[in-house]
Parts: structure tokens; C-alpha cells; sequence
């Protein structure tokens, strides 16, 4: 079964490419996700942005070396995921530097700013829209990946078959209610902590990391959607100067007021 925008090469990574299947059981997958949803818990509560992505991963392979030792972990795939952990939000950074850049260059002559505003703001809904399509496509699929590989140590799927699709439904439908009642901390740490994001920074924040999730999502690389984003806002807010970006721990607002004005370079 293939999603129709991005298909489940990261579900089939995070099933297939983390450890051996000979070492999966119930018991595994079960220690790997309490690890996982212990510390997601954790950085909720004080509003980490943290990646849940590799908090899944290394739940995963802390059980499966409990099990089997060290021999059963697979280098290969860890090795890809441990070097987009550096890569992603490195290249959110850069997308969204060059995107704000271009953006401002090209209404920089515009001088009704308000109206200007007005029209970044409507774009967020398709940046913002296109950001959600991305987060999806790579963080729904790890949890697909998880229930995929309990299904093949079950005997429930062939070790080479595909997500079936009431997984790929239900994983979709999850992280959708997930994000909805439980991801406000997180927003807010996102949206005023890092730095002051206006209406023309926001959508240069989301496509540049909407652009980065597509790409990884199709090479079936499991990346940080926390961490891809943080790195857009990063690089955006680096256009204005770089004492705009809140480098240390994002305590309090980022500055008085919140009223959207329109930054020139």
C-alpha cells in the first residue's frame, strides 16, 4: 500500500532497517515504545521540542540489545538516521534562510506593508497546510513502521510486504488528534520562543520545512519534524540578525507585543 504522496519508505525503515527481525517480539516493540513514550511525556511537560522520532528509534534498539546484545542492531539503517539527525534541521536552516532572503528581496519595494501582511497571512494557510502534509508523511509513518514490525514478528505479514491499509489510516488519523489536543506547549515554544516569527517569516518557516520533510519522506529517511522545523525558524529569523534568534534555552517571549509588522532586511 502507498500513501499517495509519499509513500511508506520511512514505515519501512523504521521496520526493517533498525534491528534484526529475528530479534522482534511483542515484548521488544512493547519496552521500546513505554521508552519512547516515557521521555515524549517528559518533554511535553516542560515543552521540549524534542524528537519523538528518534526517542521511537532508540526505545526500539535499547530493547532489541536488552534481548539479542549488540550484534542484532543494523549500522546501515542507524548510521542514515544518525546522520540526518545533524543533516535535517541543518538544512532547514539553509532552505529557510534562502527562501526568507528571496522573499523579502522581491517585496522589498512594496510599500503597503499592512497589505502585505494580510497576504502572507493567507499563505500561511497553504505553507502551514503543506508543513502538515509533511509532518505526516514522515512521523505517521514511523508509528505505520512500528505496528508493521509487530505484524511481522506475529506472522501476520511476510518479512518483505507492505504497511496494510488500516495501518496507514489509523497512524494518519493518531498523530492527526495527537498534534490537535496535546501539542500546545510545543506551539508556543515553536511559534514566540526561538524567535519573532511575522507573517512572512512563518511561511518561509513552513515551506522550507515542508520542502525538507517531502524530500526525506520520499528517500524514506526518518528525520525529527521538531527539529527540521526549528532549524526553518532558525534560519529565518538569522536574515534579520543573529541576536534575533533565541540561541539558548527558549525561556519567556522573544519581545513585547505580538501584533504582525513586516520585517526589511
Amino acid at each position: 500500500m502507498r500513501s499517495w504522496y509519499s509513500g511508506t519508505a520511512v514505515a519501512s525503515t523504521i521496520a526493517k532497517d533498525v534491528v534484526t527481525q529475528d530479534v522482534l517480539s511483542i515484548g521488544v516493540i512493547f519496552a521500546g515504545l513505554v521508552g519512547a513514550i516515557a521521555w515524549n511525556l517528559i518533554t511535553f511537560w516542560y515543552g521540549l521540542p524534542s524528537s519523538s522520532s528518534h526517542a521511537l528509534v532508540g526505545g526500539m534498539a535499547g530493547a532489541a540489545v536488552a534481548k539479542g546484545g549488540g550484534h542484532v542492531l543494523l549500522l546501515t539503517g542507524l548510521r542514515k538516521i544518525g546522520v540526518f539527525i545533524v543533516l535535517a534541521p541543518l538544512i532547514g536552516v539553509a532552505i529557510g534562510f534562502i527562501l526568507m532572503v528571496v522573499t523579502l528581496w522581491s517585496t522589498h519595494r512594496y510599500r503597503r506593508v499592512e497589505r502585505l501582511n494580510r497576504g502572507f497571512r493567507r499563505a500561511q494557510l497553504v505553507s502551514a497546510a503543506a508543513y502538515s502534509l509533511g509532518h505526516g508523511a514522515n512521523d505517521a509513518q514511523k508509528t505505520m513502521g512500528i505496528i508493521l514490525a509487530l505484524l511481522i514478528a506475529g506472522g501476520h505479514v511476510r518479512a518483505n510486504g507492505e504497511v496494510p491499509l488500516w495501518v496507514v489510516l489509523s497512524a494518519h488519523t493518531a498523530i492527526a488528534l495527537g498534534t490537535l489536543t496535546g501539542g500546545w506547549r510545543i506551539v508556543k515554544t515553536m511559534g514566540s520562543k526561538i524567535t519573532k516569527l511575522q507573517p512572512i517569516g512563518g511561511v518561509c518557516a513552513e515551506t522550507a520545512g515542508a520542502i525538507t520533510l517531502f524530500a526525506t519522506s520520499h528517500a524514506g529517511i526518518p528525520v525529527s519534524t521538531t527539529h527540521t522545523i526549528t532549524g526553518s525558524i532558525v534560519g529565518v529569523g538569522s536574515v534579520r540578525r543573529l541576536s534575533a534568534v533565541r540561541w539558548g534555552w527558549p525561556a519567556g517571549s522573544c519581545g513585547p507585543g505580538s501584533s504582525p509588522s513586516l520585517q526589511r532586511p
